[in-house]
């Protein structure tokens, strides 16, 4: 099948027959994107929703090692140090692309090969069809920069199997392809050097059923996880809680050495964000749609911009890479429910709303 190349630049956008492919290609930047890129992906997914010709839409990464690494961070933390309109414009617009890729009426194929992390976990946990490979490593990391895991992805994790999510969300844990399957972000595990053969093969696709028949056919078992033996060992009886505090003692207790890792972990992220991050996974077991977690996601997402451990984590982890952040407050102790609060208020007309 020919391919014809309707768009270039930071993002790629071919056609294949009825396929549309979407490639973000900023490979030296591990694919971030950053609001332009997030308008193109929008307008190009607008386009085709009434399009006859269009039957089903790929979306990937160029330079093999991610689909993508997150948002352009170093933007965002410059405009929010500028009290400039970027974080607002970025988190709006990225939110609104993620709810359009999981109500899109048509098939969407997202390629999580390589990294794939905060925003790459928007563009890919929400679409129909979920491929992960041998290099796939997907995580939400967000607490160890003064953020939390965001694009929506308390709704699937607060629904993975047992307390796994709440493990995943609180300590950034890297998951393989297995585990990627096992927690509900991905499908499906195909070969990374099976990848090249896709656009042509679904290039006359038009149904969920053809595409799932297809990748089915092409599809093998996953190199083994840890996250099914770990939640029976032990997950599931140190998350088991609705306070940080508990659930740090839990891990520091269990006489497995992976759980003192994950407690030791937790303890270098932002007690702030930590206690906001499981607010946020259990109150989104009781949302009865999607678009629940994402207002709530933006709210968080506003107040963070406005709190100190956002500039803070950004600092240490990406401007002066010093790894030394300086969390206000630093201890579990100090983030009381008040701090906690601030996080969730309404924002009145700010509300994040979303086209029909």
């Amino acid at each position: 099948m020919s391919e014809a190349i309707l768009q270039d630049g930071d993002v790629i956008v071919r056609a294949y027959g009825g396929l549309r492919r979407i490639t973000l290609n900023r490979p030296q930047a591990l694919n971030a994107i950053t609001l332009d890129m997030v308008a193109t992906m929008t307008a190009s997914l607008r386009q085709w929703v009434d399009d006859p010709d269009v039957g089903a839409v790929m979306i990937d990464g160029a330079g093999g090692r991610a689909l993508a690494a997150g948002g352009d961070i170093r933007a965002i933390y410059d405009a929010a140090k500028a009290g400039g309109t970027l974080p607002a414009q970025f988190w709006a617009g990225e939110y609104r692309l993620n709810v359009l890729i999981a109500r899109y009426p048509k098939p969407v194929i997202a390629i999580m090969n390589g990294l794939v992390m905060g925003g790459g976990v928007g563009l890919s946990a929400h679409a129909s069809h979920r491929i992960v490979t041998e290099r796939s490593s997907v995580a939400m990391p967000e607490v160890v920069i003064g953020y939390f895991p965001d694009v929506g992805v308390s709704f699937p994790l607060a629904r993975a199997p047992g307390f796994v999510g709440t493990h995943i969300a609180l300590t950034g844990s890297r998951l393989n392809a297995a585990d990627a399957i096992y927690c509900g972000l991905a499908d499906v595990h195909i070969e990374s050097a099976k990848l090249g053969t896709l656009p042509d093969a679904l290039a006359n696709c038009r149904t969920a059923g053809e595409i799932d028949a297809l990748l089915r056919a092409i599809s093998s078992a996953a190199p083994e996880g840890s996250l099914e033996a770990d939640r029976q060992m032990w997950i599931d009886s140190c998350y088991n809680a609705d306070d940080v505090e508990t659930i740090v003692q839990r891990l520091y207790d269990a006489k497995f050495g992976a759980a003192h890792v994950a407690g030791v972990i937790m303890l270098k992220g932002s007690p702030t964000s930590l206690k906001v991050t499981l607010r946020n996974l259990r109150s989104a077991r009781s949302f009865k749609r999607l678009e629940q977690s994402f207002q709530q996601d933006y709210r968080i997402s506003l107040a963070c911009v406005a709190e100190h451990d956002f500039i803070e984590g950004i600092r240490a982890a990406i401007v002066d890479k010093d790894r030394n952040p300086v969390w206000q407050p630093a201890t579990l102790a100090g983030v009381t429910p008040d701090i906690v609060d601030r996080y969730f208020r309404p924002l009145g007309a700010q509300e994040l709303t979303f086209p029909d």
